[in-house]
């Protein structure tokens, strides 16, 4: 079924002329300033790191994907019951360590590099959000957790929509972020062209601190940043992550 949608307002138009940052002085400024990163050593299975004062282990498993065996980065901490966090774009696991600080103290908390994304799986495969969330659930399964809470911003909380409406069993609550819950004229959402042609990705410290300019109204450290372009830095990234954007659209994943 073909979907029409209503003609735009003026007004939103106007607000759409110019919304995606183009070339700004302010913006090649920080490129410059950041420009001395490059992708951090790749961590080892059992490896830790302290962040927040708290230690958390890095993992690498292998788990069964529809017709292909995935290799999953994810970092953990605590014990007690399950919390999973999913990231977006253009972040990775770190994107949730000061949650993953505070809230190991009471539960067994669990950050997932997605498919494509820092030290996960890169080769080409089914990146439908649809079958990377049963994906993520095979992995969840082969690391012993049953029933979890789930996390979610962003591009993670598409695959996580998948697994919460296909698996509600396992799933004990569910904190949403940053995903509509109704469906759009897909003009609103200019980046999804963008982001299907994977070019912008070719250089990490440009397209992440693009989006961070693009998307965040406050100020993000200096440290965060550089982190940020650090996982965002592994390579096959910038040819992993468009696939999720060719595979599907924004107009076919609402709810």
């Amino acid at each position: 079924m073909e979907l029409e949608y209503v003609q735009l307002p003026e007004r939103a138009l106007r607000a759409l002329d110019g919304f995606m940052v183009g070339e700004r002085q302010d913006i090649n400024d920080e490129i410059a300033r950041f420009r001395y990163i490059k992708p951090r050593p790749a961590d080892s299975n059992g490896d830790v790191e302290v962040l927040d004062g708290v230690e958390m282990t890095h993992h690498f498993v292998q788990a069964p994907g529809e017709s292909e065996t995935i290799g999953w980065h994810y970092v953990d901490a605590g014990k007690g019951e399950p919390i999973v966090f999913l990231h977006g774009l253009p972040d990775s696991w770190y994107l949730w360590h000061h949650q993953l600080a505070t809230l190991s103290q009471t539960h067994h908390v669990i950050a997932v590099d997605l498919k494509g994304y820092g030290q996960s799986e890169k080769r080409a495969g089914d990146y439908r959000h649809e079958g990377v969330s049963e994906q993520l659930l095979a992995l969840l399964d082969g690391i012993g957790v049953d029933k979890f809470n789930l996390v979610t911003h962003d591009r993670g909380t598409v695959a996580a929509d998948y697994l919460v409406a296909n698996h509600p069993d396992r799933v004990l609550r569910y904190a949403r972020g940053e995903q509509l819950l109704y469906h759009f004229n897909p003009i609103l959402a200019p980046q999804e062209k963008l982001f299907s042609q994977g070019q912008m990705m070719l250089d990490p410290t440009r397209f992440v601190i693009w989006c961070y300019k693009w998307a965040t109204a406050m100020p993000v450290p200096d440290a965060d940043i550089e982190r940020t372009i650090e996982e965002y830095s592994y390579p096959g990234i910038s040819q992993a992550v468009p696939r999720y954007f060719n595979a599907s659209t924004f107009r076919k994943e609402w709810i």
